[in-house]
């Protein structure tokens, strides 16, 4: 039968080469008294029941001897005595590999510091080991560094170059043993550390924690433990050295400082010569030549990937400014000269869904049908045409439901949900090959209401007008606009809203329209402008609208849908359109001339009436002859309409003079010479969003005061209510709960920011259509300016109040990685509320959404539920919720600190390590911090690029 050697020797011929302090035919019993010297020749204790019983043998060490197994050194004349037994002599050559000459006295070295290979042996303490196990248990490490150094390499010295041997004893008998290489020894501060790897141990059947004890058998676990292995050793000022045992599965049982020795005492029989050249050729902490501890591959990669957004930040600001330097250098264009555009349009018809009541789903059934197919299909305009030209103000005029709004709203570009067909034109009576520009007023007025008139005008000045028109001119255009709408009163006003009032709603509507002024239009269309106001202020807006359109030197043409003007109202405009149930019943010159048109139909027109009145009668019950009479052609007004029509092919037809578009669900036949690109870069853009956020943020404090006070009444009631959290079972199952209420709550109030984009919705898309600016640039500064002053500063709030109150990890480190690990969940949930706010526009909906998936969270977030024990068809479920990763980062991060757990259960003390009874309680991993931050980045990548993409495609004004 093949011999089989314990404590890892190894064969040799017929018997086993002994690890130094064993002997035996297989290694398995230890030596008692003599000195190591003596190899295998020394006195081994007999087996009893196939153990070595050390105390029952009544080993006694001689003097200068001492350990469990007497393999210590503690005096030179030991060493010196040991070394002469043996028959060995000290000799002027030295030891093999040193240099001659040296001082080769022999010395006893008692530091836990090795030169060549010394022997320590300490008492094992731990109140939950003890409890199991009550009697003595001593750990024998012997350590090695360099074996040829020894006095008697083989004998003295055993295994490799870094390397250990270990033994544990339990009441004088041999448990297990282990074995590890590559080991370096790191010496710093008084403390002496060794790391090796490739650990194995084994367990030694039967024996008392192999099975031998009804009560625990630790076999699989023993023989299971592998990979790196740590022996520490600090010596304080007292001169008692205390030592640790660090394994990966001894750490997540016992804690980060491992198992703990007690009582060690070391010793190691080398030459002075030794200790000198290796104390001498010492360059560094380190014996082994590895230097210090490098960064971890966590730490190392997120490093990486903050640096590599640091720089495409900084190269983006670079290339922003690059651009917005170069567009300011271009050749400075006036700020004077607008206007001079024709509009034309013919047969425009309009056409939606029949059913009133219609469904998403057959509503895209019907967007798939034949587009000539319109028997199906609700007539909302007939087949309407027009003209008006610069220097002409046109009224478009009907009852409730006859098309004005959808006429005009199709005029000015608006996408348009139905089918549109006929052709719009803006021909030019110049040789101008610029794209013209539409302003539209819409029927609301949507303004910021915390700014104040002049800045609201400046901001669009800014915006709309082409970056190399310089700045003290744009400022000059606003003035200009000011005075002429009757504003320069109430410049610094700020424009409010139905909570704080400001100015008036006549007031407002001519400030909607100066939005678009300060734009320099080409053209300007409005929807029911006079709507909502009362005479005096109609009268104020409609000289605006008059003046405007017949200025001397930038004559404007003027559209504009008005419901129910007055007789003073109805003389300022030059042109009407007459629209009754989608058909124009009269389109040409305004004043009386309507009235005599319907007079000669057989309408008579009463002396005195007013004639709007008189119109919108026949237009809200009109006889069947006036759709069968043709309607009377444009009116060529003050203008040549051949040579308006003439530039009209070259305007559409040439690429260079204007971006022909295709709107209204693909209908080829309906075209429009559409916008260009921003007039302002992009870095201008950011620029002036940011400067409205911080003007707007610095007027209302409010909201950040409401959030800055209440993440400090939070932060004192959940550091209150976890107040000095205790190191029990009972209390670390408090210290996740109050790490998961923090997760919780930016969970719930993040709801805010979805309120806060709902509430800036209507602003966003009338500046959105009107071209102001890029969606991207108003997310970042929304980003910027709703994230850190009302998301993350009352994150840091209420985190670090909590944190200190509630007597977590008092470290710094610890302390900023949990921020950190907050904060990133406080971005990765305000992003997701701006995606619900971007997805429905219905804000209810949002908002239910997002105190669902909150509720959703914290079902899978591991606290209310042990991770292991959900049921496999909805597990899945927990790798989609945030608040999990969270929980586990801010959790591994708190065991992390080498948080241990001091209790008692029924009778046996527990001293534990924190992050075995995480795992247990709620199936964290223990080594996962990193990974749950790489994850939560993920997170914070997806809803970002989901949010621009919505914003892009999706949140856009449709009518």
């Amino acid at each position: 039968m093949a011999t089989v050697c314990e404590n890892y020797g190894f064969v040799n011929g017929s018997s086993c080469s002994c690890p130094t302090g064993f002997g035996g035919s297989t290694c398995s019993q230890p030596g008692c008294g003599g000195s190591i010297f003596q190899g295998s020749s020394r006195a081994v204790v007999p087996l009893s029941s196939g153990f070595a019983n050390l105390t029952a043998a009544s080993c006694s060490c001689e003097d200068g001897w001492v350990g469990l197994g007497c393999n210590v050194c503690q005096s030179a004349n030991a060493c010196q005595a040991g070394f002469s037994s043996v028959g060995a002599q000290s000799s002027a050559n030295g030891l093999p590999g040193l240099p001659t000459g040296q001082n080769n006295t022999m010395t006893c070295n008692t530091s836990p510091r090795v030169y060549a290979s010394g022997q320590m042996s300490c008492q094992v303490q731990n109140p939950t080991l003890q409890a199991i196990y009550p009697l003595s248990s001593v750990l024998n490490i012997m350590r090695t560094l360099n074996p040829s150094f020894t006095p008697l390499p083989n004998v003295t010295g055993y295994g490799t170059n870094g390397s250990i041997y270990a033994q544990l004893f339990y009441d004088g008998v041999e448990q297990f043993y282990c074995t590890a290489d590559t080991c370096t020894q790191d010496i710093a501060d008084g403390s002496t550390s060794w790391g090796c790897n490739n650990l194995q141990c084994t367990c030694r059947p039967n024996a008392s924690f192999c099975g031998g004890v009804a009560l625990t058998n630790l076999t699989t676990v023993i023989d299971s433990l592998s990979g790196n292995v740590g022996v520490s050793c600090t010596s304080p000022s007292n001169g008692t050295v205390s030592c640790s045992f660090k394994q990966a599965t001894i750490t997540s049982v016992f804690g980060s400082a491992g198992l703990t020795l007690n009582g060690c005492t070391f010793g190691e029989c080398v030459t002075q010569s030794v200790i000198d050249t290796v104390s001498g050729s010492t360059s560094s902490t380190s014996d082994s030549g590895q230097h210090g501890s490098s960064l971890s591959g966590g730490v190392i990669a997120g490093l990486a990937v903050v640096g590599g957004l640091i720089g495409l930040a900084l190269i983006f600001l670079l290339y922003g400014w690059w651009v917005q330097r170069k567009a300011r250098r271009g050749v400075p264009i006036s700020a004077g000269r607008f206007g001079g555009r024709a509009v034309e349009w013919s047969d425009i018809s309009y056409f939606v869904p029949s059913s009133h009541q219609q469904s998403f789903f057959s509503g895209l059934r019907w967007r798939r049908r034949d587009k000539g197919n319109f028997s199906n299909q609700k007539v909302v305009l007939d087949n309407v045409s027009g003209l008006v030209h610069p220097g002409q103000i046109m009224a478009i005029l009907g009852p409730s439901g006859a098309g004005k709004t959808t006429l005009i709203e199709i005029l000015a570009g608006k996408s348009k949900s139905g089918h549109v067909t006929g052709n719009v034109a803006f021909p030019s009576l110049s040789a101008s090959s610029t794209r013209p520009q539409v302003g539209f007023v819409p029927q609301q007025d949507v303004l910021p209401p915390m700014l104040t008139v002049q800045e609201a005008l400046i901001f669009a000045a800014r915006l709309r007008l082409p970056e190399n028109i310089p700045d003290h001119e744009k400022i000059a255009r606003v003035d200009d606009v000011l005075e002429k709408l009757g504003l320069s009163h109430i410049r610094s006003t700020r424009i409010g809203d139905g909570e704080k009032r400001g100015i008036s709603g006549g007031e407002m509507r001519r400030v909607s329209i100066g939005l678009e002024l300060v734009a320099q239009p080409d053209v300007l269309i409005l929807d029911e402008p006079t709507s909502g106001l009362d005479s005096v202020s109609a009268a104020k807006v409609a000289s605006v609208l008059h003046a405007l359109a017949h200025d001397s030197e930038n004559p404007t043409a003027v559209i504009a849908s008005i419901h129910q003007p007055s007789s003073q109202l109805y003389h300022k405009f030059d042109q009407i359109l007459l629209l009754s149930h989608g058909r124009a019943l009269y389109s040409g010159p305004g004043g009386f001339a309507p009235s005599q048109y319907f007079a000669n139909r057989g309408t008579t027109y009463p002396e005195g009436y007013n004639v709007a009145d008189f119109l919108l009668e026949i237009a809200s019950d009109p006889p069947i002859a006036l759709f069968q009479s043709p309607v009377p052609s444009h009116s060529t007004g003050p203008n040549d309409l051949d040579e308006v029509k003439g530039r009209e092919d070259d305007l559409i037809n040439s690429s260079e003079k204007g971006t022909v578009s295709q709107y209204a669900r693909g209908s080829r036949t309906m075209t429009t010479v559409g916008r260009g690109k921003y007039a302002a870069t992009f870095l201008t853009q950011l620029e002036r969003l940011s400067g409205r956020e911080w003007k707007i943020l610095r007027r209302d404090w409010s909201l950040f005061f409401t959030h800055f006070a209440v993440a400090s009444v939070l932060g004192v009631f959940c550091g209150g209510l976890y107040f000095k959290t205790d190191t029990t079972i009972a209390g670390f199952q408090s210290r996740v709960g109050c790490l998961f209420f923090l997760g919780a709550l930016i969970a719930f109030s993040s709801l805010s920011a979805l309120y806060h984009v709902v509430e800036i919705r209507p602003l966003f898309l009338r500046e959105r259509s009107a071209s102001y600016y890029s969606p991207t640039a108003w997310l970042l500064s929304r980003f910027v300016f709703d994230v850190l002053p009302l998301r993350v500063i009352p994150t840091i709030v209420v985190s670090s109040i909590t944190y200190w109150m509630a007597g977590l990890a008092h470290d710094a480190a610890h302390f900023f990685k949990f921020l950190f690990i907050l904060v990133l969940y406080t971005l990765a949930m305000t992003l997701y509320n701006f995606l619900l706010a971007c997805l429905f526009s219905n804000g209810g909906i949002a908002i239910l959404l997002s105190a669902l998936s909150a509720l959703y969270q914290m079902t899978f977030a591991g606290f209310f539920v042990h991770l292991n024990d959900i049921p496999p068809v909805l597990r899945w479920l927990q790798w989609l919720c945030p608040l999990k990763y969270t929980l586990e980062a801010l959790s591994v991060n708190e065991v992390g600190s080498g948080l241990m757990i001091q209790d008692t259960l029924q009778g046996v003390p527990v001293d534990v390590s924190a992050s075995l009874i995480m795992n247990l309680l709620f199936g964290f991993g223990s080594n996962n911090y990193y990974r749950d931050v790489l994850v939560l980045f993920a997170f914070i990548a997806g809803f970002g690029v989901g949010v621009i993409g919505i914003v892009w495609f999706k949140v856009r004004e449709r009518r």
